[in-house]
């Protein structure tokens, strides 16, 4: 591959029910931009999820955690079962999918969450929230993912005590600072940080750690501080309000899925998972087996995520512009049946590919081979 038209390697990782076909959907819009916009890419189908443990006893197996870590970036579409009484949801805990996900996590050695949560135009009336407050939302949520409460040792579960120990070490904080500030100045240039600095003196150090992080090399950004739970509440009142949210593992958690509601349809909503040599990116919703080979699954958080995987992991900013915008026009268009539109999972898709000649820039769009 020549040196102004690289090639990107993309560890692809289908998943279950309409985890395929919201990655198909995406692949067939990557391959038709990529040439568009100058760059290649070279796209392997891994095992992950319920499945790759019904063929090989693993959710996540060794070659796909190889094939990972050797890959430029890994999208992934939804993975899992069923909630409830579900055989995938009676096996052991090393050999649920959620344990593969995490698994992933820690063996690309990602430590910061990315949520951006949109309320496109025209669908506003889909949010809970009335439309007048829904309007204008475009904030993104950098959650901790590798510290805090989930990971704390020691940890205990007794007949006659539960514990759970939070705690941060200052490289953590400083790290997943750094990734909000740097993001917001990509952005509004605004970051709150939320804590609950009032009664946990793990918070009181998150914020002064972020606040000795901002003052010495981030002063440019502007910076607040909100208790978790005036957060929750002002996320629902005002999510406009919004730029970067920074927050620790647990926080963010709770934050991100409160957040994810506003925009109506989790189908909606991207996220990447970064900080390590290789960046994980995939949609937010789940494998929907209830409509899963149906044409109704709808693809957008996975093109998003995909249009992250440009933008972050590639830096290829012209062409995750192209891509948003094709999926705006096609939201704005017509959009999927879930949403109120009438178009299902192939009909959007070939409207996305159709948008994207109008929504390259020109500055970086070259001419498709024959």
């Amino acid at each position: 591959m020549s040196r102004d038209r690289p090639c990107y390697r993309i560890a692809v990782l289908p998943g279950d029910f309409i985890g395929p076909e919201v990655i198909d959907a995406t692949v067939t819009v990557l391959e038709e931009l990529a040439p568009r916009a100058g760059f290649a890419l070279a796209l392997e189908r891994h095992p992950f999820g319920g499945g790759a443990y019904e063929a090989s006893g693993h959710p996540l197996p060794e070659a796909t955690k190889l094939a990972c870590a050797q890959s430029d970036a890994v999208l992934m579409g939804s993975a899992g079962g069923p909630v409830g009484d579900h055989p995938w949801n009676r096996l052991p805990r090393e050999l649920r999918v959620e344990s593969g996900i995490l698994g992933l996590r820690k063996h690309l050695g990602v430590f910061a969450n990315l949520r951006p949560v949109m309320v496109f135009p025209g669908l506003e009336h889909l949010s809970p929230l009335k439309a007048e407050v829904a309007s204008g939302t475009d904030m993104l949520i950098v959650r901790e993912l590798t510290g805090g409460i989930y990971f704390g040792k020691p940890s205990a579960n007794t007949p006659d005590r539960g514990l759970s120990t939070d705690v941060y070490e200052r490289f953590e904080v400083e790290r997943i600072a750094r990734v909000a500030f740097e993001a917001a100045r990509k952005r509004d240039g605004r970051v709150t940080s939320v804590d609950k600095a009032n009664v946990l003196d793990v918070s009181q150090f998150w914020r002064d750690v972020v606040v000795g992080v901002h003052q010495s090399e981030y002063a440019d950004v502007a910076l607040d501080h909100l208790y978790v739970d005036n957060a929750a509440m002002q996320l629902v009142r005002e999510p406009a309000r919004f730029d970067v949210i920074v927050t620790a593992n647990l926080f963010g958690d709770i934050l991100s899925d409160l957040a994810a509601v506003i925009p109506g349809s989790l189908g909606l909503l991207p996220s990447a998972s970064l900080g390590g040599s290789v960046g994980l990116y995939e949609p937010i919703h789940g494998s929907a087996p209830d409509i899963a080979g149906q044409d109704q699954a709808n693809p957008v958080g996975t093109l998003l995520s995909a249009a992250m995987m440009l933008r972050h992991g590639f830096d290829q900013v012209g062409a995750a512009d192209a891509l948003e915008a094709a999926v705006k026009q096609a939201l704005a268009d017509d959009p999927t049946r879930d949403l109120g539109g009438s178009r299902g999972t192939a009909a959007f898709t070939a409207a996305v590919v159709d948008a994207l000649p109008r929504v390259i820039p020109a500055a970086t769009a070259t001419a498709a081979p024959a």
